[in-house]
């Protein structure tokens, strides 16, 4: 049971949450109802990316076990069946259209289409898509954004262009950054932890996630400076936010460069303190600004 848990790869679950994102942003959080349809759908989100998990861990189940860290995974260690594997892989997709039914929300075709859609896009990245460099970036990148927008579906929020670009570009950046790790291990043992790899190298991997960090930095202070968002929130202290961001992304850097802990955006939410604070104070700085 254990192994069957963490082939669903739990820990993932918090890239979902931007999800949350349009609820966010729009002032209804605290909306119960509204709260409630977005839970449904972030539950559902969680079961189709555990789906994918599944998938890709069959798929790439050869090339895992001569990864020094993804040989530890449930199915390239020989701890769950490749067989078991099909039958969660199809478990977890029922359970994420059920689920999103739960909802009852007024879009719900297009919410479980989304689902479906995100699931053969990722299908189809594990089979062939994540081979070409840039390309497989780009897909990670768009996955982030269809969490948004499902979000928004989910409530009848509109999303705004601006929510777009920058979950676009925060997710390319933090894509980029996981290449330098896996760069970094081909390097070393001289094998490719993924296709792609050939087509990246240390200095362009470098060159990238800063022109990626500048851009989506630049973004954001242009989004918090704009007199559109100022009238929307209310608030011409929007712009203070930029401490905490700049910060965030600097540490990224630092852990990237420096400490060359760039292998898991996840992992390094969950034990690096610096950049939780960070977090945390821009959840609790833009809360402030748009509910109190």
């Amino acid at each position: 049971m254990k192994d069957a848990i963490l082939l669903l790869r739990p820990l993932q679950w918090v890239k979902n949450f931007f999800v949350f994102a349009p609820l966010f942003f729009s002032n209804n959080l605290l909306n119960s109802h509204y709260f409630l349809q977005t839970l449904w759908v972030f539950v559902a989100f969680c079961f189709v990316s555990s789906s994918i998990y599944c998938f890709n861990d069959i798929h790439d189940v050869e090339n895992d076990r001569l990864h020094p860290k993804k040989c530890h995974r449930p199915i390239a260690a020989g701890k769950v069946s490749v067989a078991m594997g099909y039958v969660i892989m199809m478990l977890t997709l029922a359970a994420s259209l059920i689920t999103a039914c739960l909802s009852d929300c007024n879009h719900l075709p297009v919410v479980c289409a989304m689902l479906v859609g995100y699931w053969l896009m990722n299908v189809a990245y594990c089979i062939r898509l994540k081979k070409y460099a840039i390309l497989d970036v780009a897909i990670i990148a768009v996955g982030f954004v269809i969490r948004v927008l499902i979000g928004g579906f989910a409530t009848d929020i509109i999303v705004s262009g601006w929510l777009v670009m920058m979950t676009f570009l925060l997710a390319l950046f933090l894509a980029f950054a996981k290449r330098k790790d896996d760069y970094r291990i081909y390097e070393q043992t001289g094998t490719m932890p993924r296709k792609s790899i050939a087509g990246y190298n240390s200095q362009f991997i470098d060159l990238s996630v800063t022109i990626v960090g500048t851009i989506t930095m630049v973004c954001y202070i242009i989004y918090t400076m704009s007199d559109s968002v100022v009238s929307h929130f209310g608030s011409s202290y929007v712009y203070l936010t930029n401490v905490w961001v700049l910060a965030g992304l600097l540490r990224y850097l630092q852990n990237m460069l420096v400490y060359q802990r760039s292998g898991s955006p996840t992992k390094v939410l969950v034990k690096d303190h610096f950049i939780q604070t960070c977090i945390v104070g821009w959840v609790l700085s833009f809360f402030s600004i748009i509910y109190l």
